[in-house]
């Protein structure tokens, strides 16, 4: 275990999988305690698998495992009421808040602008862009009163540059770079810092599902992650398909810790390239 994050708490939000619980486990590693909330069920256009309650408890074991303080509750990010109880009472059990991961999103329902329902555009504006917000906001108080910190908020590299068919998320994650940068302007006086981590396609469940397979491989009837692999290769630079978890959380711990100390208002790739394809 290593010591950057000790002393340290962080919000994590997302996290019952996937980025999210890579987030958790690797800033528990270096030393912090865990407020840690995710949906666990079913959101609509969610476009991937729903996280469980089980989920959220592998991740609260693999915390606990490391010798570490988390708080693991249930909650949507689109419910701002609910993101603030959860935040005060983590607040209140481990004593501070000094680190903020915006993590949790959903992809939606991919297809045409034109074909896309209101009903999913807000599912994904909501959950992606307004959860963040909801997730930020009352952090922020906790961190003032720290004296400083650092809010990591997971944006794309969509965010950097669109694609077809998936309006809703590219709107929402370049919607997170305004977000990010008003942010950096208005609490840097307090010596808070915010970023976007802006990943390209990393193997999680988000990615690695029937339904993403399908959007990469129209051409096939059933394809699998196998028929899909060769497309995704295509969209970075580097000859890799995607990165792994690690490869973001290791980011969010730079941008956390106090090697980051004096980088604000950076929308940062890990994206094998794709930005600059």
């Amino acid at each position: 275990m290593g010591h950057r994050m000790a002393g340290k708490v962080a919000l994590i939000s997302g996290a019952a999988r996937g980025q999210g619980r890579h987030h958790a486990v690797r800033l528990a590693e270096e030393g912090a305690d865990i407020i840690a909330f995710d949906v666990v069920g079913p959101v609509p256009a969610q476009g991937a698998p729903t996280a469980t309650p089980e989920d959220l408890a592998e991740t609260v074991a693999l915390v606990e495992k490391l010798d570490r303080r988390i708080v693991a509750l249930e909650a949507d990010v689109r419910d701002a009421d609910a993101v603030t109880a959860l935040v005060d009472r983590g607040v209140d059990e481990l004593g501070g808040l000094d680190v903020v991961v915006a993590n949790a999103g959903i992809q939606g329902n991919p297809g045409p602008a034109a074909s896309t329902t209101p009903e999913d555009w807000a599912a994904v504006i909501d959950t992606n862009l307004t959860g963040v917000f909801h997730t930020v906001r009352p952090a922020i108080p906790h961190l003032v009163a720290r004296g400083g910190g650092s809010i990591v908020i997971t944006s794309s590299s969509i965010g950097l540059r669109s694609v077809p068919n998936l309006a809703p998320y590219g709107a929402a994650k370049a919607g997170l770079t305004g977000l990010m940068r008003t942010l950096a302007l208005e609490l840097a006086e307090h010596s808070i810092r915010v970023n976007t981590i802006n990943p390209t396609t990393v193997a999680t469940p988000m990615l690695l599902n029937p339904v993403n397979f399908r959007l990469f491989r129209p051409d096939l009837e059933d394809p699998t992650e196998e028929d899909a692999r060769p497309v995704y290769r295509t969209l970075n630079a580097l000859p890799v398909p995607y990165v792994e978890p690690d490869d973001i959380s290791n980011a969010v711990l730079f941008l956390a810790s106090d090697e980051g100390r004096y980088i604000t208002g950076v929308a940062l790739p890990v994206d094998a390239g794709y930005a600059v394809k």
